[in-house]
């Protein structure tokens, strides 16, 4: 996983709210163990006809969501059965961060784990956003995790929560086992004068 840095992107918005994951990635595609292809599965029921041509009028199909790091989304976002594969194929179809009023929690779990920032905003400034979306399709946001905070065209900024382990993992790039190994070091010098301290042949209570 890479480093998480700031950067600045258009934003691709999907006001429908109680997106589920099995609408973001259909159950038929959870057999795979690789990443590899997600991207043209995402959305799938809701992007292809039933010839398996894309359908011109949902935003992933159009130009404006190329090469597009932030989706804006409906509230209640990535409700439904857990599966790693719902963040796993936004961010190969580019999508660094999803805006919305919340989501739901083992989606945002997931999505933290795998490099995807969901950034929880107030209504009022979730239809400010869709407001300045409306108006100007190639308006650019920049997403800062460092600051934790959103700037938009405008004067329009806010800052969202995110818990601080998961910050740290996202800047340094790393998951929970790199997290550990880290601490490899402190780790064996624990587990060598908590082995001394222990006496395995005393009877238990």
């Amino acid at each position: 996983m890479s480093q998480f840095e700031a950067f600045s992107s258009r934003v691709v918005p999907m006001p429908v709210d109680n997106v589920d994951t099995d609408q973001i990635i259909p159950a038929r595609f959870l057999k795979t163990t690789t990443k590899d292809g997600l991207d043209k599965q995402l959305f799938c029921d809701w992007r292809y006809d039933a010839d398996g041509a894309p359908k011109p009028d949902f935003i992933l199909n159009q130009p404006r969501a190329r090469g597009a790091a932030v989706l804006l989304a409906g509230g209640n976002f990535g409700c439904g059965s857990s599966r790693e594969h719902a963040p796993w194929a936004l961010t190969q179809f580019g999508f660094r961060a999803v805006i919305s009023t919340s989501f739901a929690d083992i989606f945002k779990g997931n999505s933290l784990k795998n490099g995807l920032l969901p950034i929880v905003v107030s209504r009022e400034t979730h239809a400010k956003l869709f407001e300045l979306v409306a108006a100007d399709e190639s308006a650019e946001i920049v997403v800062d995790l460092a600051s934790q905070s959103v700037t938009a065209p405008g004067g329009v900024r806010f800052e969202f929560p995110v818990d601080a382990f998961s910050k740290t993992c996202l800047l340094e790039g790393i998951d929970e086992l790199g997290y550990i190994q880290k601490h490899e070091e402190q780790i064996r010098a624990f587990e060598a004068a908590r082995t001394g301290t222990l006496n395995t042949l005393a009877p238990s209570a």
